[in-house]
């Protein structure tokens, strides 16, 4: 039932697009804006809105007269229009003001964490690999997700700015590479 090989692909595809650590600036900003942010919050709203998407998203699909391939060709473009920001060190994507009462919501779970990105992601992995597989991988992301929030301020302080940039480089690499495998394996869906 459970293969590590693909609960590990699962996680790491996850964290590429979820990239939470490329985020940390952002946490950062809006701790100092909003004075702390609700950790467990985040964390619980970004679960609901994946593992609701992963299950509901493929008959959302339907209902709008898309298939899954398709689907995940677009998700696969989403990943790598996310990939050459990483990487190139530009933003084509960007992010709503939100209020700042409710920034453990927006924008931390939605679209930091669960964001369209993600949901993409969701579906192409569904066309791929197994949901018990996808589920663990969400969880891992979920707790790691978690310790980030809770730890940004003193991961700040640890890594640091160029710290961050590396990361952020070889992740979006990453990201480009599985971008085009779920290009390749998509098309033929």
């Amino acid at each position: 039932m459970f293969d590590f090989k693909e609960i590990l692909s699962v996680t790491l595809i996850l964290f590429s697009v979820i990239d939470i650590i490329g985020s940390i600036p952002i946490i950062i900003d809006l701790r100092k804006k909003v004075g702390h942010v609700q950790s467990e919050k985040a964390t619980i709203v970004s679960a609901i809105i994946m593992f609701v998407f992963l299950f509901l998203g493929e008959s959302l699909l339907r209902l709008f007269g898309i298939d899954i391939g398709s689907f995940a060709i677009a998700g696969a473009i989403i990943m790598f229009l996310l990939g050459m920001e990483m990487v190139l060190g530009i933003q084509l994507f960007k992010s709503e003001e939100g209020d700042l009462s409710s920034s453990s919501i927006v924008p931390i779970a939605f679209p930091l964490i669960a964001g369209a990105g993600t949901m993409t992601t969701l579906l192409s992995l569904a066309s791929i690999y197994q949901t018990a597989n996808i589920l663990v991988g969400i969880t891992v992301n979920l707790v790691f997700v978690y310790i980030v929030l809770k730890t940004s301020g003193w991961l700040e302080r640890k890594i640091g700015q160029n710290g961050f940039n590396i990361l952020r480089k070889v992740f979006g690499i990453i990201l480009l590479a599985i971008a085009i495998k779920i290009f390749k394996t998509s098309w033929t869906l």
